[in-house]
This record gives C-alpha cells, sequence and structure tokens, in this order.
C-alpha cells in the first residue's frame, strides 16, 4: 500500500531563515540586508517575513562580478 504525498507548497513568504536557506547566505548577513534595506520585509505582528517577489527582485539585481 502506498502513501500519497503532498506536493510541496511554492511558498510566498518566507521566514528569514528560509530566506537565508534560499539565498545560501547565513542568516546574520540576510538580517544586515534588512536592516539595511537591501532586501524589504514585512511585519506581521512581531514577526518578520520576506516576500518571495522581493527575494527574486534582490536576486534580479545583483551584479555579477568582471572577469
Amino acid at each position: 500500500m502506498s502513501t500519497a504525498t503532498a506536493p510541496p507548497v511554492d511558498r510566498l513568504l518566507y521566514t528569514p531563515e528560509e530566506a537565508a536557506e534560499a539565498l545560501a547566505i547565513g542568516r546574520s548577513t540576510l538580517y544586515e540586508l534588512m536592516a539595511d534595506g537591501v532586501l524589504t520585509y514585512i511585519k506581521l505582528g512581531r514577526s518578520r517575513r520576506i516576500r518571495r517577489t522581493d527575494l527574486e527582485t534582490y536576486v534580479a539585481g545583483l551584479a555579477p562580478l568582471p572577469n
């Protein structure tokens, strides 16, 4: 008998820890980006959440290093 598993949920909001993992950076680096206003976030009560679109915008704005 097989058990059906649900497909992974495509998140719209990420915790700072999840966002740091998605970007492959450290948690403190992510908090620095948030504090500097480089990466925007929203507050839900006392929690901070980062929109998926804000993560995508941040990554799209990164400039590659010249060779």
